[in-house]
């Protein structure tokens, strides 16, 4: 038979009251009881139903994901995976919202995490580029309890805190390989653009992505990061003049994950078949522009993955389980017009 808590309040010499504390973290236990009965549940082999625990006490998870407001196709793409976990996960007592914010006002996306409240919401999945404002607001979500999982753009110094999505430093690298791999021996520029550069995720890419260039195809020169902030009048505008003032450009890497507008203005000043173009996530305008030969490759993470995984490590910290990393791990995908 599995122990019981009655098995281990015997095993350990401690009252039912006291392991019921120690099971759920409470206060009130002496560190030598708490230590004892850490002891016993490793001695008697005991296991904690959680399932259970859950069911008798009526207990409902409620986990939100919070967005930027400014996005595209893929952003919809994540949203659509967040509506369908929503559904799924109904039967199994945990409610899935999500929030979309302005991540260009760091104060207000600050703001907002104040006002979250352990009795609104047990955990949430952020998406948020990087800033001390929002780096010291999500401390201060751990300070009420409140679980924290950084969704596929971190904050630099929260290390600790777990972080759903592929190794961005190797997606960068890997565009690296692929636009220097299919240009050959062809020597020139490469246009480099972003919605921002001030995103974790788009800085670890850019790294990544010159430390292939740099020290293994010296023939070709990325140029500096022109930033669109989502902005498509701005696109045309930077795009444009730059390939006016650089006729060499043979490449073109986009950082992130919005590839349509940079791509459509860049087709407004050169023929696209002409370029080497990688860009990130799988997309209906990627996918097309890869069947149309419009661009070579695109590196991609699977959203539906991303969310499942962002929910699962949510429920574990909240159960206080471990998790299981492999499960978690989200590779680095490249996708061909032969693959798709």
């Amino acid at each position: 038979m599995r122990p019981t808590t009655k098995d281990l309040a015997e095993a350990a010499g401690v009252s039912l009251a006291t392991v019921d504390r120690v099971l759920n973290d409470r206060p009130n236990v002496s560190d030598r009881s708490r230590e004892r009965v850490h002891q016993a549940i490793t001695s008697i082999g005991y296991v904690r139903n959680i399932a259970a625990v859950n069911l008798a006490k009526n207990r409902t998870y409620s986990f939100r994901f919070i967005f930027p407001t400014a996005g595209d196709q893929y952003l919809r793409e994540l949203i659509n995976q967040v509506h369908e976990a929503s559904t799924d996960l109904i039967s199994d007592m945990t409610d899935v919202d999500f929030d979309q914010l302005d991540m260009r006002d760091p104060h207000m996306v600050a703001n907002y995490l104040s006002t979250l409240d352990r009795d609104q919401v047990d955990g949430v999945a952020i998406m948020a580029p990087e800033s001390p404002q929002v780096r010291d607001a999500i401390t201060r979500l751990g300070e009420r309890n409140i679980k924290v999982v950084q969704f596929l753009s971190g904050q630099e110094k929260l290390g600790n805190l777990d972080f759903v999505g592929a190794d961005n430093f190797t997606a960068g690298a890997t565009a690296g390989r692929i636009i220097s791999r299919f240009l050959g021996q062809i020597s020139g520029k490469v246009m480099v653009i972003a919605d921002t550069m001030q995103s974790l995720s788009n800085i670890q890419r850019r790294l990544g992505f010159d430390q292939v260039l740099n020290t293994c195809f010296p023939v070709l020169k990325a140029l500096p990061s022109l930033e669109t902030h989502g902005d498509e009048a701005r696109a045309k505008r930077i795009i444009s003049r730059q390939l006016q003032h650089e006729s060499d450009v043979v490449g073109v890497y986009v950082i992130n994950s919005e590839a349509r507008v940079p791509i459509e203005q860049i087709s407004h000043c050169k023929d696209l078949r002409s370029l080497t173009i990688v860009a990130h996530e799988r997309t209906p305008f990627t996918e097309k522009a890869l069947l149309n030969e419009e661009i070579d490759a695109v590196v991609a993470q699977n959203p539906g993955h991303a969310v499942r995984s962002a929910l699962r490590i949510l429920r574990a910290r909240c159960d206080n389980r471990d998790i299981i990393a492999a499960q978690e791990n989200i590779r680095v995908e490249v996708l061909l017009k032969e693959n798709l």
